[in-house]
């Protein structure tokens, strides 16, 4: 997830804004503290404009960062 938000030129907090959650989530979940719920995990999904598969996989959350 950080990558694909490194590529896009977002911070955590420009990420956090389009989730409608906290700079601290996003961090949470990039370094694997916090797994994402459903819901959160497509809005990420829905923010990067990709399959949710292609961010999370095997309950992994940092699959893709």
């Amino acid at each position: 997830m950080k990558a694909l938000r490194g590529q896009r030129g977002w911070s955590q907090q420009d990420l956090a804004e389009r989730l409608a959650v906290s700079r601290q989530t996003v961090n949470a979940v990039e370094n694997g503290r916090y797994d994402p719920s459903l819901p959160l995990a497509f809005a990420i999904a829905r923010a990067f404009g990709l399959p949710i598969e292609a961010i999370f996989h095997d309950g992994d959350a940092a699959a893709a960062g």
